[in-house]
């Protein structure tokens, strides 16, 4: 199957020797292409693993999708003033999750756009949404890949291979144990127009994310619905590590168990909020690191540098 070209800021894996033993597997769903990169003695026992997480994306999307008719997204956006709609447990997860991060990131990140997350009452115990007010538009397109990789993950997982990376159109990666004899899965960071390779990377037990648009699409601060700056963000999130390390109140809440879902949340927000608070969410967050190819009017940096920033503070490249 022939990978789609990623449309944005985007992470992708770098050589891999064939001696590693590592198998390949690839999926479209939800408009994209997902892939499991895995080791395992076995390619058949590896296969039906990852055609078994597959299975899982294709139930999320037609439970998270907007664009299909009956999802419960579909469901709650056609909710008129005082009703209700149950939803599945993996929906109502995905929006307590996006519930937490539009607090976090105050605003920034939304999956309303803009049309007023407020109007909705999530019910957890009876996996219930409830609208106070009609005219909430939900799209989870910001979070809905990097939690079906968190899921994807957790099935592999339950089958017992755990040297592992997976990505969802190239924009939410997991990365778990490297393979044998490597310190991680080699990735690299690029945008379009920035000149190829931007960054290098060595992942394990990490969520990624990057967020960013092509030269000719806007994006929109569902706060104000202007026009925001010309920006590339990526965002690491550490995984099983972040349960030693969890602060409350801090936007780790949630990376223990769906890490890439956050990490894909927060690099969407750190496409709109000013660098001095993705810097204290950095500093919040034990283990949460941030690049930025910002503008050359920003912060004083040179044009085409791309800014590290992390619990340390700020470093340009």
């Amino acid at each position: 199957m022939k990978a789609a070209e990623p449309s944005g800021a985007s992470l992708a894996l770098g050589e891999t020797s064939p001696k590693l033993g590592v198998h390949r597997f690839a999926h479209a769903a939800m408009a994209t292409l997902f892939e499991v990169h895995c080791v395992h003695a076995d390619p058949r026992y590896a296969r039906q693993a990852a055609e078994a997480a597959f299975e899982v994306v294709d139930r999320l999307e037609l439970e998270l999708s907007r664009f299909v008719a009956n999802s419960d997204i579909s469901r709650i956006t056609a909710l008129a003033a005082g009703e209700t709609t149950r939803v599945s447990p993996s929906t109502m997860e995905c929006l307590e999750i996006a519930r937490r991060m539009y607090a976090v990131t105050r605003q920034a990140f939304d999956v309303s756009i803009g049309t007023g997350f407020e109007r909705l009452d999530l019910v957890p115990e009876d996996f219930a949404v409830h609208a106070r007010e009609a005219g909430a538009r939900l799209d989870l397109g910001g979070i809905g890949k990097g939690f079906a990789v968190d899921r994807m993950a957790e099935l592999l997982g339950e089958w017992e291979i755990r040297h592992t990376l997976i990505h969802g159109g190239y924009s939410s990666v997991l990365a778990g144990d490297a393979p044998p004899g490597r310190d991680g899965w080699p990735l690299t960071l690029s945008a379009p127009g920035h000149g190829g390779v931007l960054a290098r990377v060595s992942a394990r037990q990490k969520a990624l994310s990057a967020s960013g648009a092509r030269k000719g699409d806007h994006i929109r601060d569902p706060r104000t619905g202007r026009a925001v700056r010309d920006r590339a963000a990526w965002v690491v999130l550490p995984w099983r590590e972040a349960a030693e390390t969890e602060a409350a109140g801090s936007a780790a809440w949630e990376a223990v168990r769906s890490p890439a879902a956050v990490a894909e949340a927060l690099s969407t927000a750190f496409m709109l909020l000013p660098v001095e608070e993705i810097e204290d969410l950095c500093r919040q967050c034990p283990g949460l690191e941030a690049w930025l190819m910002l503008e050359p009017t920003e912060v004083g940096i040179a044009a085409g540098a791309l800014v590290h920033l992390a619990a340390s503070g700020p470093a340009a490249g």
